[in-house]
């Protein structure tokens, strides 16, 4: 992989989540720290070739619910998956959608 990239949306709204704290975690601990644009993205949370292993991304979507007048269920949103191919696959790309009593995940492109 030559990067981990997400996108947040906030369902609910209707739009996205700008200001989520992101933070992408792997095999040795905290890989990264960002916050969603205005677009809601964080472009590039690594740089250079992600191993193949078990990876977590954890969205602080405490802080983004208070900021945005919501009361939300979930405190923190944690998307655990695993990157199986090596450094030639390309990029991983893992959105979040989000709500304040429910969310939604899948790979993206």
């Amino acid at each position: 992989m030559t990067g981990i990239s997400t996108h947040v949306l906030d369902a609910a709204l209707g739009r996205p989540a700008a200001g989520v704290p992101v933070r992408l975690e792997g095999p040795s601990g905290v890989l990264a720290t960002a916050t969603t644009d205005g677009d809601g993205r964080v472009g590039v949370l690594t740089t250079g070739p992600v191993a193949p292993g078990t990876y977590r991304l954890v969205f602080g979507t405490a802080a983004y619910f208070t900021a945005t007048g919501q009361r939300g269920f979930y405190p923190e949103v944690t998307i655990t998956f695993t990157v199986d191919k090596g450094p030639e696959e390309g990029h991983c790309h893992v959105p979040l959608l989000l709500s304040p009593f429910a969310y939604s995940t899948y790979r993206g492109s």
